[in-house]
């Protein structure tokens, strides 16, 4: 009998989304992107988050290569675009912009950038896409790269969802800190996901 899923498919996808992704790390930048809103505001902005990450993750699988083909977009092209969205978001959390109270009219940040592109980044994308292609296309296969998807998925929410707790540990003065060097950290992978297309540009021409 045929095994349900591929174990050996599941645990590579896994890990290596949940290294890009990096459930642990998004806790910083996840408190200071909703450093304004109440613990039942945050838990819900965690919810929309993963919900939007996850869709635009399956979005992708399902129909990215034929996207990128179509829009006549190569990979690097994308690390480039998401790299420069990752740094503006980097200069607002290094300049407090994202301390400032939201007006009413404002985009949800759980939205944007949060769900995409600091969850649902280039990097999270191209690694999901690369699973699809280096698999067989059988149902084992693509029953273990959903699930790893949607493991990877749980391990965000839960990291956001008890965000609060750490808040109060921290306080407002612990906050601010831990937001000045996430926004450091962001621009740094931000700067190396410019450089790695960079680099891919040149040794495609």
């Amino acid at each position: 009998m045929n095994a349900v899923l591929d174990g050996t498919l599941f645990l590579t996808t896994f890990l290596t989304l949940f290294v890009i992704m990096d459930p642990p790390g998004t806790v910083p930048v996840f408190l200071a992107l909703t450093s304004t809103m109440t613990a039942k505001q945050r838990a819900r902005a965690a919810r929309q988050a993963v919900l939007v990450a996850f869709g635009v993750i399956l979005a992708f699988v399902l129909f990215g290569q034929g996207i990128l083909n179509f829009l006549h977009i190569s990979v690097p092209a994308l690390q480039a675009s998401g790299g420069l969205l990752l740094l503006l978001v980097a200069m607002d959390l290094l300049t407090g912009k994202t301390e400032e109270p939201q007006p009413s009219g404002k985009v949800n940040v759980a939205l944007v950038p949060l769900g995409t592109p600091l969850l649902a980044g280039p990097g999270a994308i191209v690694a999901s896409m690369l699973a699809v292609q280096g698999s067989d296309g059988s149902v084992q296969d693509w029953v273990a790269i959903l699930l790893a998807i949607l493991a990877v998925h749980l391990s965000l929410f839960l990291a956001m969802r008890f965000a609060g707790l750490i808040h109060r540990v921290l306080g407002d003065g612990g906050t601010i800190l831990v937001t000045r060097i996430a926004g450091l950290l962001l621009a740094a992978i931000a700067v190396q996901l410019i450089a790695d297309a960079i680099q891919a540009f040149i040794e495609a021409a």
